[in-house]
């Protein structure tokens, strides 16, 4: 891009929707395979259930993931990306590869004390 060009609108919403917090993580999965909610949420420890199932309908009105009513008992429901959301696996591959050389893995937080404990 030349200096001083503006940033393409499309290029700049593609990167806010990928670039929020869990999407990534949520695409990653989700290549591997159409996934239930359970699953998803098994598989990123960290993320809260409101943030999953946010994140889950705006991947779905962005056409990237589409949910799926599975109607035999119990009643479930399943998530698998689109054609545009695979259309995502290039990127998230160089992003992969990208990050085992060059991000480094931050060292575990130390673990809380215990209040009112001594050490």
């Amino acid at each position: 891009m030349a200096r001083g060009a503006t940033l393409c609108p499309r290029y700049h919403h593609a990167v806010e929707l990928l670039g929020r917090r869990w999407t990534g993580a949520i695409i990653s999965i989700l290549l591997r395979g159409p996934a239930r909610y359970h699953e998803i949420r098994a598989q990123i420890p960290e993320i809260s259930d409101r943030m999953l199932a946010e994140r889950l309908k705006e991947l779905e009105a962005e056409g990237v993931l589409v949910r799926t009513v599975i109607p035999e008992p119990p009643v479930g429901v399943e998530y698998s990306l689109t054609e545009k959301g695979r259309g995502l696996e290039a990127a998230v591959t160089a992003i992969e590869k990208w990050a085992e050389r060059w991000v480094s893995v931050p060292a575990p937080a130390p673990a809380a004390r215990i209040a009112g404990s001594r050490r």
